[in-house]
């Protein structure tokens, strides 16, 4: 639209001084007002953790692309309900979304810790996040979420690094040393372990480290250097154990109510899709140098660090085939998940076990201590 003339807009204001005076309106161009559509979010993090500002690094991003028309603002585990009550509460519309990982909702359909939990037929988490974009996980998460009568919108993101067996007041070197410890796990992890003889409690994230301190449990696993160092681990525990399969390869997730989701305009819905892929990247990144830089400190501080017996981790594999045939058995969906996971892994796996180098040697190459030379006589 080309600015008026000077002549013109002196006569463009003439009509309408005189038309206010005369007690009429001006007719003018509409002026869209964007509005803000705001979403309250918990994540199942404490405040301090890394997990949390992974769920706070997402709502910015959201933030900012919307330019002012979404709002997400996200508060800790425990502000509104407790961490393993999230998905009930987004789809209610206590909260209007959250964020936090899918075996956590274990208890509503056992298939659901299959994003999570367990050697996942020996992909990576990255892999299982490849499965569920582009091999059929996504859709039947879906149906997994309808038949619980769950109304939610899930996205999920972020490949977490495979987790510590944990952290124990003693270090085991044997499969024996397992049985009878009071250990802290949750999904299908617990199923595992207590196949393998240890006495589970499925705590929350806040809860490990005080029951550790007070002789109410043995042992625990949570998730990487840089939350089991902020959580207070080190503080009451000075053995690390590290590699396992319990869930060697999770990823988050970012729930939405649906109701108030479907309330937004479809470039709205796109920018949430795109920051999530953003965030996803943006987090393994963050990830690999705050962890490597946590686990130095842990190094510092005096923790010792073990790496996991190979009789440990095959008694995991052989636990874990016992169970996921009993729940197979039990639940169509959950063979439905172990299927569609099989045949995509036998594919991808074969690929990559094929192609990718062993980065180890390089690593030793330069920086693995050298064997002392033998001083020439």
């Amino acid at each position: 639209m080309k600015p008026l003339k000077p002549r013109a807009r002196r006569g463009f204001l003439k009509q309408a001084a005189a038309a206010t005076a005369a007690g009429g309106t001006l007719a003018a161009p509409a002026l869209a007002l964007a509005q803000t559509t705001s979403f309250r979010f918990q994540s199942t993090w404490p405040a301090k953790d890394i997990f949390h500002e992974y769920a706070q690094d997402f709502a910015k991003k959201v933030n900012d692309m919307a330019g002012g028309r979404v709002k997400i603002e996200v508060l800790p585990s425990g502000a509104v309900v407790p961490a393993f009550q999230l998905l009930e509460a987004v789809n209610k519309g206590t909260l209007d979304g959250g964020h936090g990982v899918v075996a956590y909702h274990y208890g509503k359909n056992s298939a659901l810790a299959l994003w999570g939990s367990g050697p996942a037929y020996g992909m990576d988490a990255n892999m299982v996040l490849s499965w569920h974009q582009y091999g059929g996980g996504k859709a039947l998460l879906e149906e997994i979420y309808k038949s619980i009568g769950m109304e939610v919108v899930s996205y999920l993101y972020g490949p977490m690094p495979t987790q510590p067996l944990g952290w124990f007041k003693k270090p085991v070197a044997r499969v024996e040393d397992m049985k009878g410890l009071k250990f802290r796990t949750v999904g299908l992890a617990v199923d595992v372990f207590t196949e393998m003889g240890t006495a589970v409690n499925p705590l929350s994230g806040g809860e490990i480290v005080p029951a550790l301190d007070r002789g109410l449990i043995d042992a625990a696993e949570f998730n990487n250097a840089s939350s089991d160092r902020v959580l207070g681990f080190p503080d009451v525990v000075k053995n690390c154990m590290l590699q396992s399969f319990h869930q060697s390869g999770e990823q988050f997730e970012i729930l939405f109510n649906k109701g108030k989701y479907d309330t937004l305009a479809p470039e709205l819905k796109a920018i949430i899709d795109y920051a999530v892929q953003a965030a996803s990247a943006d987090m393994s990144w963050k990830a690999i140098d705050r962890n490597a830089k946590d686990y130095e400190e842990l190094k510092k501080a005096g923790i010792k660090f073990y790496k996991t017996p190979d009789a440990i981790l095959r008694a995991q594999l052989a636990a874990w085939d016992k169970v996921i045939t009993k729940k197979a058995g039990e639940n169509a969906l959950f063979k439905k998940v172990l299927d569609s996971q099989k045949a995509f892994a036998q594919r991808a796996g074969q690929w990559q076990n094929d192609y990718m180098v062993d980065f180890k040697i390089a690593y030793n190459h330069y920086f693995a201590a050298q064997p002392t030379q033998q001083k020439k006589s």
